[in-house]
């Protein structure tokens, strides 16, 4: 029973995870088991896509640790929905691994911004501004 209360209140470790996701998302087209098999052109678009998320997935988690707003936690989410969804629209979907890496990636991204969203929920304005850092 008491797991249950540990995540009904927004920790300062989920957005250092977040910050962790971010930089793990910046870096995935370079893990070593990628078969890298996309072709030049679809790999520098894939790289900047997968730049720029994990960028943005970082500064919102260190956003989130700074000054909890709840749109940050809806930026996660939609930021984990694009990165599941890369493979399919930027057509680097053949890289076998990579794809599997970036759905998963962005699915605890989705996850853990619903976890956080549903935390900060019920909470004022004041008790946002509380967080403690």
């Amino acid at each position: 029973m008491s797991g249950i209360h540990f995540f009904s209140k927004h920790r300062t470790w989920e957005d250092w995870f977040g910050m962790l996701l971010g930089a793990l998302i910046v870096v995935s087209p370079w893990f070593p088991f990628s078969s890298h098999d996309v072709m030049d052109s679809e790999r520098s678009t894939m790289i900047l896509n997968t730049f720029v998320i994990g960028m943005l997935v970082f500064g919102l988690a260190q956003l989130e640790y700074v000054a909890l707003q709840r749109w940050e936690e809806v930026g996660e989410i939609a930021l984990g929905l694009w990165l599941a969804a890369s493979p399919f629209i930027l057509g680097y979907a053949g890289d076998d691994m990579l794809r599997a890496w970036h759905v998963a990636l962005g699915g605890i991204v989705v996850l853990l911004g619903a976890l956080q969203l549903w935390q900060d929920w019920r909470l004022s304005d004041q008790e946002l501004a509380n967080h403690p850092q």
